[in-house]
């Protein structure tokens, strides 16, 4: 089994509305995977308050309830307790264990992982990727097209890597297709809707989902052809929901689509379920 997970960060299950950008006008192929092949899932995972980024993506990436574990939601960067929970059974350290071939597709501008160690703040999939250095991407790689920007076009970082070529949403999909056939699951990471839904600029979010289903559409056309299987989901709600700055309780999409979609589309009820959902599939 290949498996394309796609973390796509601050984005919820909403009924349509003036205020939510999440619509067929703007992105019909996230709309049409959401009504086809997604069920919503629960993202507040019994603690109070709003959910946040990174007990949300902790438990994503680890199949431990981190909420109850910190005794709340964490916003941010992971701390040092939760950085525990991450190092010490991560998705990718589970999936290494069963002797797979992980990649994580998204490109550090840095010249090799151990320039990562040294950063203070690490993001959720920073911490989980260090545990398994090998699936970490690099700026040779993105020069290269082994590796995708955060942003999809790489417009974000001209201004420092001239060098580095602009590409449009289709050709990072196929940069990320070509990743994936060479490995037994890769993930991609885009936060840039979380960003755009912090902002409340409608028109700013419009841009972003519209970018990021240019790039979806594309991908998903490349794994049904080959037969991958596709996972999606986030990690709370908030650009569904324009008019609040903060995240919402809203569930959140748990998308598959291919050879296991409906066995993990069965057992994935929150998103505690993701990581040992993912590793029964692999065990199947």
């Amino acid at each position: 089994m290949k498996v394309v997970f796609l973390f796509i960060d601050g984005v919820g299950v909403r009924e349509p509305s003036a205020d939510n950008p999440v619509n067929p006008e703007v992105c019909p192929t996230l709309c049409r995977l959401i009504a086809e092949h997604s069920v919503p899932i629960d993202a507040c995972l019994g603690v109070e308050g709003l959910p946040q980024s990174a007990t949300g993506q902790a438990t994503m990436f680890t199949g431990v309830n981190c909420p109850k574990a910190m005794g709340r939601h964490c916003e941010g960067f992971p701390s040092p307790a939760l950085r525990e929970i991450i190092e010490a059974n991560n998705l990718f350290l589970q999936l290494k264990k069963r002797g797979l071939a992980v990649r994580f597709a998204d490109a550090y501008l840095v010249d090799s992982p151990e320039d990562l160690k040294a950063r203070r703040f690490k993001s959720v999939t920073t911490v989980m990727a260090l545990t398994a250095p090998e699936t970490i991407a690099t700026a040779e790689d993105l020069l290269h097209d082994r590796a995708v920007m955060q942003d999809i076009t790489r417009e974000t970082i001209q201004d420092r890597y001239p060098d580095v070529p602009v590409v449009t949403p289709q050709r990072a999909a196929e940069h990320l297709f070509g990743i994936a056939r060479e490995c037994d699951f890769t993930l991609f990471e885009f936060f840039q809707t979380d960003v755009s839904g912090h902002s409340l600029d409608y028109t700013r979010a419009c841009a972003v989902l519209r970018a990021y289903d240019q790039f979806l559409s594309a991908l998903v056309r490349y794994i049904e052809a080959a037969g991958l299987t596709l996972v999606m989901t986030s990690d709370h709600g908030n650009v569904e929901a324009m008019l609040e700055r903060g995240h919402t309780r809203n569930p959140v999409p748990f998308i598959a689509l291919g050879p296991k979609a409906a066995f993990l589309r069965e057992r994935v009820k929150s998103l505690a379920d993701v990581t040992p959902s993912l590793l029964a599939a692999y065990d199947m």
